[in-house]
């Protein structure tokens, strides 16, 4: 029972910090949609052309080709590239020491994602296979996990343990997925120089990794220098987010039963107390004085570069990049022709509702009746219906894919993109809630 319960509380930490974080995350959403169909929605579109500098004598670092980035861009290349980082750090873990740590582990969500990936794809091309509209096919390939776990959080201990960490783990993969798509299929016109530069300082901080190089300020200062340099180079900047995470050192310089031991021993040198607060002392001499500072110096090092980014940078993310980024680009004009539901927005439409739910559910369904992987204890077919369901509240991932494939002279592709993602995050939400609601078991 004790191994269960640490084996999953990286997990539950996980939950509690996204989850909040999604509930967030819709009301930006909505709000942003209220203002760009507002007497606003003028002063709202114009507000993400405002040029965002930081210059350093003649230096801007937020400058592409030259050009100061607009907000728009400075949200979705800048903080959109540590929202990234945060998802590699994730990534990394997972793979470490989670729910993708061995193959009998990860098997299950990894076909599971894959199906949840290949089918929304071959929705999207069946209905809108022409170009341009074509750009967008892999808009619909991703699965929001903060929305998705903050509607299976409202169930609450009903929801068995097996059912929210399937969910989590294919949404990690889907992220996988999505970044190796902007990688691969988002890059335009390649600065061979740009790139050189930035393999010089992926080198350095590798090489940091290596020599046991444990400050933080060291990783993200030339991490800086190499977002620069992708943001030049033709490869999307949010990339070197990722790589940059699967850099930072995941072991701790200090085990935690050398630290308890060094506690015990500092506690040895403190009078121990009677209880009376009037006689304690207010007062330290030199040696105690060490001693907490020498005990504050080991706590920083018995927790990992890795751990302790990412529970920093949890708060960030979840509470200001996210949101933003939802306000930014959530803000579909709905002028209510055709132009708005077009192809575009249904194609993402039926691969976000559709293809995810058939993808999920049809490729899980083959590798448990194939005996390719057993179904994990806890989950049934109903309720892995309505967590397939779930995988289709696309959001994040998928406007940020949007905005890649139609931000640059098809605005109208965009809009019709973003009010698909909405549109299909929302009856996928509802959907995987009711299915769920009916099925899940009535007792905790």
């Amino acid at each position: 029972m004790q191994h269960a319960r640490t084996k999953n509380y990286s997990f539950l930490s996980t939950l509690k910090h996204r989850i909040n974080g999604g509930m967030v995350l819709m009301t930006m959403a909505v709000l942003a949609m209220i203002v760009a169909n507002s007497p606003l929605g003028d002063a709202y579109q114009e507000l993400w052309n405002y040029p965002v500098s930081l210059e350093i004598g003649s230096f801007n670092l937020f400058s592409h080709h030259g050009e100061p980035l607009t907000l728009m861009a400075f949200i979705n290349d800048a903080l959109m590239a540590l929202f990234f980082f945060s998802v590699g750090l994730e990534i990394k873990r997972e793979v470490m020491v989670g729910e993708l740590s061995s193959p009998r582990k990860a098997l299950l969500p990894i076909i599971a994602a894959f199906g949840g990936m290949a089918i929304p794809v071959l929705f999207y091309f069946i209905i809108a296979s022409t170009q341009p509209e074509s750009n967008g096919l892999a808009i619909p390939m991703a699965t929001d996990i903060a929305f998705s776990l903050g509607v299976l959080s409202m169930f609450g201990k009903r929801v068995p343990i097996s059912l929210k960490i399937f969910l989590t783990a294919f949404a990690v993969v889907d992220d996988i997925g999505g970044i190796l798509v902007i990688a691969f299929f988002y890059t335009n016109d390649l600065a061979v120089g740009y790139l050189v530069a930035s393999a010089v300082v992926l080198a350095i901080l590798y090489l940091g990794n290596r020599l046991g190089v444990m400050h933080r300020i060291f990783y993200i200062g030339f991490g800086i220098v190499m977002w620069y340099f992708f943001l030049q180079s033709g490869i999307h900047c949010t990339i070197a987010g990722v790589i940059i995470a699967f850099i930072i050192p995941a072991k701790p310089n200090l085990r935690v039963t050398h630290y308890v031991n060094r506690i015990r021993e500092s506690i040895s040198k403190f009078p121990i107390s009677d209880g009376d607060m009037a006689e304690d002392k207010i007062v330290l001499d030199s040696e105690q004085i060490n001693e907490l500072k020498s005990i504050e110096a080991a706590s920083n090092r018995v927790i990992s570069p890795l751990q302790s980014l990412e529970n920093s940078m949890h708060g960030w993310v979840n509470y200001f990049i996210m949101p933003l980024f939802a306000f930014a680009n959530a803000g579909v004009v709905l002028s209510g022709g055709v132009e708005t539901m077009g192809t575009v927005a249904l194609a993402v439409f039926f691969g976000l509702t559709a293809g995810k739910f058939i993808g999920l559910y049809a490729f899980t369904f083959l590798a448990i009746k194939l005996k390719i992987v057993n179904m994990p204890h806890g989950m049934n077919w109903r309720n892995l219906a309505g967590v397939a369901l779930l995988g289709g509240i696309g959001f994040t991932v998928s406007l940020f894919i949007a905005n890649l494939s139609f931000g640059h002279g098809h605005e109208d592709l965009l809009n019709q993109a973003k009010l698909g993602v909405l549109m299909g995050t929302l009856v996928a939400g509802l959907s995987g809630y009711f299915i769920l609601k009916f099925t899940l078991p009535k007792e905790k």
